[in-house]
């Protein structure tokens, strides 16, 4: 010890101390995915206020001081939930609103994105759709985000492509939005009573009828 201490005790043990500090990193971040996964099943199943950190960390195979070490409390874990589920239904839409230049198929992949994003195994849309929250500010103002997101992704679509001022096309794209949320709830809470490619199919007939008759974006090119 003491040749250690004479040869360069602070080089030494900033190394160490360093080193300790990058596994511990990694180590955490290891567990965050791990961590979120138990938390978002136990929130699905038990809703915010019946969901225990204890039970949780117990999901997750990790102490609760653990758990405390990468969450200050349940809520600033609810929010990372369901920022993460939030997340996941932008995405859905967004890659498939970019998936084709078709803008049938265009229409058939986001509400398509919809029911899958209810459809998942997490059941995360719960989370997103049926927050147990009401009154807090900041679990709102996530899903208001996301919701504009994927209003946003189709405003613009439909602006590109048809003749409507900005105004209506917002309306347009507030409604497919919010109509594809609502079916796609339905199509699952009633049992998924037909198969979800079926379910889809219906939804886009009815929407699309509307969009097709909507003038399309006209070109000038130059005589």
């Amino acid at each position: 010890m003491t040749d250690l201490v004479d040869e360069g005790p602070s080089y030494r043990v900033s190394a160490y101390v360093s080193a300790r500090r990058k596994a511990s990193r990694a180590a955490r971040m290891a567990r965050h995915p791990k961590l979120l996964a138990a938390a978002s099943r136990t929130f699905v199943l038990r809703g915010y206020h019946a969901a225990s950190m204890d039970e949780i960390a117990a999901r997750a195979s990790v102490s609760k001081p653990i758990l405390y070490q990468h969450f200050s409390g349940k809520l600033e874990l609810y929010l990372a939930v369901l920022q993460g589920h939030a997340d996941a239904l932008v995405s859905g839409v967004l890659l498939a609103l970019r998936s084709t230049d078709d803008n049938h198929q265009r229409v058939r992949a986001a509400v398509e994105a919809y029911f899958d994003f209810v459809d998942d195994e997490s059941q995360g849309f719960r989370l997103v759709f049926e927050s147990g929250i009401v009154n807090e500010s900041s679990v709102h103002r996530i899903v208001d985000r996301a919701t504009e997101a994927c209003v946003d992704a189709v405003f613009e679509l439909v602006t590109q492509d048809s003749q409507l001022g900005p105004y209506q096309a917002r309306i347009w794209a507030v409604g497919i939005v919010g109509a594809s949320q609502v079916t796609a709830r339905y199509w699952l809470d009633t049992g998924r009573t037909v198969p979800k490619h079926q379910a889809v199919e219906v939804a886009v007939a009815q929407y699309w009828s509307g969009l097709s008759g909507i003038p399309p974006q006209t070109v000038d090119r130059p005589r």
